[in-house]
């Protein structure tokens, strides 16, 4: 037993193609126990599993698919690798699936301990088999992050996972069914790798536009969609965004929420340049999904009006026709009664709400109005506040 842990922690120390392993918190643990068999190591180990899975097989291949490589990269690229890069590769990979039997039991016996110790289950996996397969589907589930996530933010210039993203469905939202699949269809043309437009979906308030950019990348999430969310003034990152994922082989939406710009506003130009389709600001794999509660997005005043500018005229003409360069507009207006009741009316029935169809319209139009008028967002509280009541 002691051979085979030291095959294990030999086979952990030369990794090359999956180095970066080593720094996940399991790999490292695992690769400190097989070095060095001890009890104290042993509890560290079992102590950093548990704190994801008792499962260590599965814990090992999820870690291998997610793990960002050179040889991933290149695959992504449809890049040539290397005959003796291949062969690394089969070698590692045989290392982890050796790893995934390594059971309880071997180790203690090569510890030499009888006392009660932690277990841990340790299933076959067929990582390689897996690993080939993911190569083929790579456009659908992605690698490193994009894997693991499907929503993301940016943070100092770097893309962060959303752990917990909103869940919506497209199910779950009621009424601008002609709206909301004008949305679909441009996104499945993305995901398709056929043209898409960049697309602005203005609105009142609460109909409903900010839900449907998410609901409908989390319906596109397994066919390879990623949304990143970008507040406006961090418009200036899409060039460098673009250089990093133009060669990923997924799909991506730059979700900009509540778009409007001041006169002189800097991020104008950053926007502006994507929109326009220039070379060094759009990717074919990525399109641009912005909501805003203004047909034009500068705000505009009389004073505009004035100056003396040689050109006053056509520079009011570029502020405010910026909306005129997304190449899809989806126009959300807050709901008359009838449609406002009909959202309100499929609502209930998702959620389960038993009554009398005349006492919900007259309250649902009560609850409207106490918050400022229908909308969708009215309409979805009005079913949650009396589902809350129920419970």
């Amino acid at each position: 037993m002691l051979n085979e842990l030291s095959e294990a922690a030999f086979g952990l120390s030369t990794l090359s193609i999956f180095r970066g392993l080593l720094k996940d918190p399991v790999i490292s643990a695992l690769h400190g126990l097989t070095c060095s068999p001890s009890p104290e190591n042993y509890a560290g180990f079992v102590s950093t599993l548990y704190k994801h899975t008792a499962d260590l097989g599965g814990y090992i291949l999820n870690a291998v698919l997610e793990d960002e490589n050179a040889y991933m990269l290149r695959k992504a690229e449809d890049l040539p690798c290397d005959p003796f890069m291949e062969e690394c590769v089969a070698h590692e990979l045989e290392v982890f699936e050796k790893l995934c039997v390594l059971t309880p039991e071997k180790v203690m016996v090569a510890m030499g301990c009888e006392a009660w110790l932690p277990r841990w289950h340790a299933e076959p996996q067929h990582i390689a088999e897996v690993y080939a397969d993911r190569l083929t589907r790579i456009h659908e589930h992605g690698y490193g992050i994009f894997a693991k996530y499907h929503t993301f933010i940016i943070n100092d210039g770097a893309l962060l996972p959303v752990k917990h993203p909103d869940a919506i469905s497209v199910e779950e939202l009621g009424g601008y069914q002609k709206e909301r699949q004008a949305v679909i269809d441009n996104t499945l043309a993305l995901v398709e790798g056929r043209p898409a437009a960049n697309t602005l979906l203005y609105g009142d308030a609460g109909t409903g536009k900010s839900s449907t950019v998410k609901a409908v990348a989390n319906q596109f999430r397994d066919r390879g969609l990623r949304l990143i969310e970008l507040k406006k003034n961090q418009l200036h990152e899409i060039p460098h965004l673009v250089d990093q994922l133009s060669k990923n082989p997924l799909k991506f939406i730059l979700f900009i929420d509540d778009l409007s710009f001041t006169k002189n506003d800097d991020d104008f130009a950053a926007l502006k340049a994507i929109l326009e389709g220039s070379v060094s600001a759009r990717a074919n794999n990525l399109a641009v999904y912005a909501t805003s509660n203004r047909r034009h997005l500068i705000k505009e005043s009389f004073s505009d009006r004035d100056g003396d500018e040689v050109h006053v005229n056509d520079t009011l003409e570029e502020l405010i026709s910026l909306s005129d360069r997304f190449g899809l507009t989806i126009t959300f207006q807050k709901p008359q009664k009838k449609v406002y009741l009909e959202i309100v009316h499929d609502l209930a029935l998702r959620y389960g709400i038993m009554m009398p169809l005349e006492q919900l319209d007259i309250q649902a139009e009560a609850f409207a109005l106490k918050r400022g008028g229908r909308s969708a967002r009215a309409a979805k509280q009005f079913i949650e506040s009396l589902k809350a009541k129920e419970l």
